[in-house]
């Protein structure tokens, strides 16, 4: 198992979702977050004055998924996803070692998914 780590723009979190329901996805988790990276912000002009905005909003979803299905999943979301400019976002993958069902204490990896 592995926990699929994407941090992407908020307007692109419906195409992702359809694409990832569509494959059979449908647990996950959706943040909302605010980051900076390449794009280092922007200005806005507010009444008259300029605003250094350094922090976008970006929206983080997190979903667990066999390793078979890793690949897919990341496919999925970095082609959903991308517009082709700086601030398309990161995909971060982590080994998952163990997880719970709180509601049923079930630890069977199998029966997470």
């Amino acid at each position: 198992m592995q926990k699929i780590e994407c941090i992407i723009r908020p307007d692109k979190l419906e195409n992702v979702k359809e694409a990832l329901g569509k494959m059979g996805i449908s647990g996950m988790t959706v943040t909302q977050v605010v980051g900076c990276g390449l794009q280092r912000g922007h200005v806005e002009v507010y009444r008259g004055s300029e605003y250094a905005i350094h922090l976008l909003p970006k929206v983080k979803i997190e979903i667990v998924a066999p390793d078979d299905r890793v690949g897919q999943v990341v496919r999925i979301v970095s082609i959903e996803a991308r517009t082709g400019q700086i601030g398309d976002g990161k995909i971060l993958i982590y080994p998952l070692d163990n997880a719970m069902r709180i509601r049923t204490s079930d630890a069977r990896v199998t029966a997470l998914l």
